[in-house]
C-alpha cells in the first residue's frame, strides 16, 4: 500500500510550526506577568492594611495610665517572656519654704539665682538611666495664702515642679504630713502642678498603676501619723485596688516613724509586714528625716526610711546623710524572678559639708563607705 498522504490543505506551510509555538509562549508570558502584577498590588495593599490595623499596638518605650502616655527611659523588652525595670527611690523633697524662714538662705533664693536645674544636677544621670524615679514630695505647689495651723508649713509656686521633671523624676508620693499645708486646695494644686510637669502622683486613696517596659506596676502610698489602724486600712485597700487593675509588681510607701529616730518602731515593723503579707513586693518609708535600717521579710525588702533628699525645710538639718534605694525587677512569664537585685547608694542632702545648699550629691570614697557602714549597722534582721 502506498503510504497515506495528508490532505494538501491540512499541510502547514514551511516555518508555521515554529511561529505558532513562539506565539503561544508569548501569550503565556503576558498572562503570567499580568497575574504577577495583580498579586504584587494585592500584597502591597494588604500589607498596608495590616500596618494600619496594627500600628496602635506597636511597642513603645513608655509607661501609660490609660489615655495619657508618659514617656520613660529604658528599652522595650527584647523577649516577649522576660521583662525588666529599674526603680529609684529618694526621700523627703521639700521644694519650697516656710514663710517664717529668711529668704536669703532659703531654697527660693537658690531657685531665683540658679534656676530649676541646679538642685538635682548631681543625681540627674542616675535618674535618667533608670525606668522610674519616685520621690516623697513633702510640701505644696500652690498660690494659696491661708496656711494650716501648724509649726511648719511648706509651699512653692507651681512652676517649682520643674525641679523634678527637669531631672527625670516621674512619680511623687503625696501621703505625708505636708501635702495639705495650705488646705485641701493646696493638695489639689500640687497634683495639678505635678501633672502639668508630666509627673504622676499617688497617696492616701489615690493609687497608680503604670505600665513600664511591658510590666504593670502598682503604687500605694499610706500615712501612719494619724494612727496605725488608719495606715493599715489605706495600704490594704490600696493593694487590693492595684491588684484588681492587674499590677504585676506592687510598691507600698509609708509615711511613718519618729523624727530623728534611727530604728523603726514596732508599729512600723508590723505595718511593713502587713503590707508584704497583703501582696506588696517592696515597702519604702520616710518621715524620720534620717535613714533607718533595712529588713528582708518573706524574701522581700523593707526600707524603713530613706532620710531627707532635696530638703528646703531646714538650712542646717540634724543629719545630712541619706540613701538612694534602687531595685531592678525582672519578670519571666509574668512572675518576679528575684527580690534581691538592689543597690544602696550613699548620698548627702547637700553638696557642701557646712550647711544645706539644697543640692544632694552621691557620696564616694571614704565618705560613701562611712554612710554605707552606718546604714548596714542599722539593719533590723
Amino acid at each position: 500500500m502506498s503510504p497515506t498522504k495528508r490532505h494538501p490543505q491540512a499541510q502547514a506551510p514551511e516555518g508555521a510550526s515554529t511561529k505558532l509555538i513562539a506565539f503561544v509562549l508569548a501569550a503565556a508570558l503576558m498572562l503570567l506577568a499580568a497575574g504577577s502584577f495583580a498579586f504584587i498590588k494585592y500584597a502591597q495593599n494588604d500589607a498596608l492594611s495590616v500596618a494600619q490595623r496594627t500600628s496602635s499596638y506597636a511597642p513603645k518605650t513608655s509607661f501609660s495610665t490609660g489615655d495619657s502616655p508618659f514617656f520613660a527611659q529604658g528599652s522595650a523588652p527584647t523577649s516577649p517572656a522576660s521583662y525588666s525595670l529599674t526603680l529609684t527611690f529618694v526621700g523627703d523633697c521639700t521644694l519650697g519654704t516656710d514663710e517664717a524662714f529668711g529668704y536669703a538662705t532659703g531654697l527660693p533664693a537658690y531657685y531665683d539665682e540658679e534656676g530649676p536645674d541646679y538642685f538635682l544636677e548631681g543625681v540627674r544621670p542616675l535618674f535618667e538611666a533608670d525606668d522610674l524615679t519616685i520621690v516623697n514630695m513633702e510640701g505644696t505647689f500652690t498660690h494659696e495664702s491661708a496656711r494650716e495651723y501648724k509649726e511648719f508649713a511648706f509651699k512653692a509656686p507651681p512652676e517649682y515642679a520643674s525641679i523634678l521633671s527637669g531631672s527625670s523624676v516621674e512619680l511623687a508620693n503625696l501621703a505625708n504630713n505636708h501635702s495639705s499645708d495650705y488646705g485641701q486646695q493646696s493638695y489639689h494644686d500640687t497634683i495639678d502642678a505635678l501633672e502639668g510637669a508630666g509627673i504622676r502622683s499617688f497617696g492616701y486613696e489615690r493609687t497608680q498603676v503604670l505600665e513600664v517596659n511591658g510590666v504593670k506596676v502598682g503604687f500605694v502610698g499610706s500615712y501612719a501619723l494619724a494612727g496605725e489602724w488608719y495606715a493599715a486600712e489605706i495600704l490594704s485597700e490600696g493593694i487590693e485596688q492595684v491588684k484588681q487593675q492587674g499590677a504585676q509588681v506592687i510598691i507600698v510607701t509609708v509615711h511613718w516613724g519618729e523624727e530623728k529616730h534611727y530604728y523603726p518602731s514596732s508599729s512600723q515593723v508590723s505595718l511593713a509586714h502587713l503590707a508584704i503579707d497583703e501582696g506588696a513586693d517592696l515597702v519604702v518609708g520616710h518621715h524620720p528625716h534620717v535613714f533607718q535600717g533595712q529588713e528582708t521579710y518573706q524574701g522581700k525588702q523593707i526600707i524603713y526610711s530613706l532620710g531627707n533628699f532635696c530638703f528646703g525645710g531646714n538650712r542646717n538639718p540634724y543629719d545630712m546623710d541619706a540613701i538612694i534605694y534602687q531595685q531592678t525587677f525582672t519578670l519571666d512569664a509574668g512572675q518576679i524572678k528575684t527580690y534581691d537585685d538592689y543597690q544602696i547608694i550613699p548620698c548627702s542632702t547637700s553638696s557642701r559639708e557646712d550647711y544645706n545648699d539644697y543640692r544632694p550629691r552621691i557620696l564616694e570614697g571614704s565618705e560613701g563607705e562611712r554612710v554605707l557602714a552606718k546604714y548596714h549597722e542599722l539593719r533590723v534582721d
